[in-house]
């Protein structure tokens, strides 16, 4: 693997922030963008028919007869048109080539994962055409959120980092949210280990808002007490092994009281790579297919699982045909398999809300007989929403001994879903 290929992409609306694997260290490495500065301002600029971005581009702003666009990424997803010098531009055209100019130095993309504050399908559709633009086939493109990039960057600390609760910080000049990342007890037997990242400061946000947007010295002392209190009430009763201060709200020493707390029994860590970084792990993951026991798992994340039994490498398991924690429009795959038999072919579909098995049975009733693994299979998933899974077993035949028959079943699995079963999970 090349040292460029596998590559996260921190993007939103103010900058963009790339970590790309390195194959000496075995680790994610955070591009500098300047001495000690890793972050490119999501800004370009058009002067005589040459394109410049971040840096560059708030440079030229002072060159007389240049523009400036700001919020492209905003302006892409609401697909707006900018007027530079009495032409039209789409903004989604402006955002690809900014994206593409920060890439440019890569080379060829193996892998890449966007991570943005918050997801939406919007949001995904847009990333996953910018990723193809880039000549990155859309299986080797996906978007995830800030939480689900702090979980794989938590993944890939050492444990007694995670080993109870982890928490997160975030602070910029508006706001600042927290959350924790913690093991779900599931009814479920076996050797995944399910975790979530949840907001939990929701409620204290009126008592914070006296502290920005701007924090002055005089009012430092009283903004570090304000949140040292949030600590606290965030803390209780909590067993929390390590804490991670994200976002630009933390650049100031202003609360060294609270930072105090923050240290009383753990590690605290200042993260502002962290999403980028936990994005190229997930790149990684995913390019090398790793499957490491640990499943995130959000509202957005199918909560069952499908399975069939299988040898592979001469060992019977259960595959898993639909992995729960995987997102429904993901999950559309492909395999072939050699049947020992033509017996009938069961599924079991396990469900973590119930920590209840059932099974479901495919008969394949008119193929023919033939002698062992000389019937080839291809098995189709394809989610027709995020509840009703379809799944085709289709005879492919077996090279010039036996043609195709034709034979073909489907089976349609109805899941619990994505939306409401997370909930259920303690």
């Amino acid at each position: 693997m090349a040292q460029g290929k596998i590559i996260g992409y921190d993007i939103n609306s103010k900058v963009c922030q790339i970590s790309v694997f390195d194959e000496n260290t075995g680790e994610p490495e955070t591009v500098e963008t300047g001495r000690d500065n890793y972050q490119t301002p999501m800004v370009v600029n058009y002067y005589k028919e040459e394109w410049t971005y971040g840096k560059n581009a708030i440079r030229m702003d002072s060159v007389k007869g240049s523009t400036l666009v700001e919020n492209i990424f905003e302006k892409a997803l609401k697909h707006e048109r900018v007027l530079i010098e009495n032409e039209e531009y789409d903004a989604v055209w402006i955002l690809a080539e900014f994206i593409q100019q920060t890439l440019k130095d890569f080379g060829e993309i193996e892998q890449i994962v966007f991570t943005v504050p918050e997801m939406s399908e919007d949001i995904r559709y847009l990333l996953k055409g910018m990723g193809q633009k880039l000549g990155v086939s859309k299986e080797k493109i996906y978007v995830q959120d800030y939480k689900e990039s702090f979980c794989h960057y938590m993944f890939n600390q050492p444990k007694e980092l995670w080993q109870y609760e982890a928490a997160l910080f975030y602070c910029d000049r508006n706001v600042i949210r927290a959350y924790m990342l913690r093991e779900l007890k599931t009814g479920t037997k076996g050797k995944e280990c399910f975790v979530t990242v949840e907001e939990v400061a929701d409620a204290e946000m009126e008592e914070l808002e006296q502290v920005y947007p701007v924090l002055s010295i005089d009012r430092a002392r009283a903004a570090d007490e304000h949140f040292r209190r949030f600590i606290q009430s965030i803390f209780n009763k909590k067993s929390v092994s390590s804490v991670f201060l994200t976002g630009d709200g933390f650049e100031n020493n202003w609360y060294p009281n609270s930072l105090r707390v923050l240290c009383n029994g753990r590690r605290a860590f200042m993260g502002n790579n962290l999403y980028s970084k936990g994005a190229c792990y997930t790149a990684l993951d995913k390019a090398e297919n790793i499957m490491d026991g640990l499943v995130y798992l959000d509202d957005s994340k199918l909560t069952d699982q499908i399975s069939m039994k299988m040898r592979v490498a001469g060992e019977e398991t259960l595959f898993p045909l639909v992995t729960w924690g995987a997102h429904w429009y993901e999950s559309d795959k492909e395999w072939e398999v050699l049947l020992e038999n033509n017996e009938d072919i069961e599924l079991y579909i396990d469900s973590l809300s119930t920590g209840k098995r059932r099974t479901e049975t495919v008969s394949l009733k008119g193929l023919p007989e033939r002698f062992n693994y000389a019937l080839r299979l291809r098995i189709s998933t394809m989610f027709l929403n995020d509840k009703m899974c379809k799944i085709t077993f289709e005879d492919v035949g077996f090279g010039e001994f036996f043609p195709p028959t034709g034979f073909s079943v489907e089976k349609v699995i109805e899941l619990g879903g994505s939306n409401g079963q997370f909930n259920s999970l303690s």
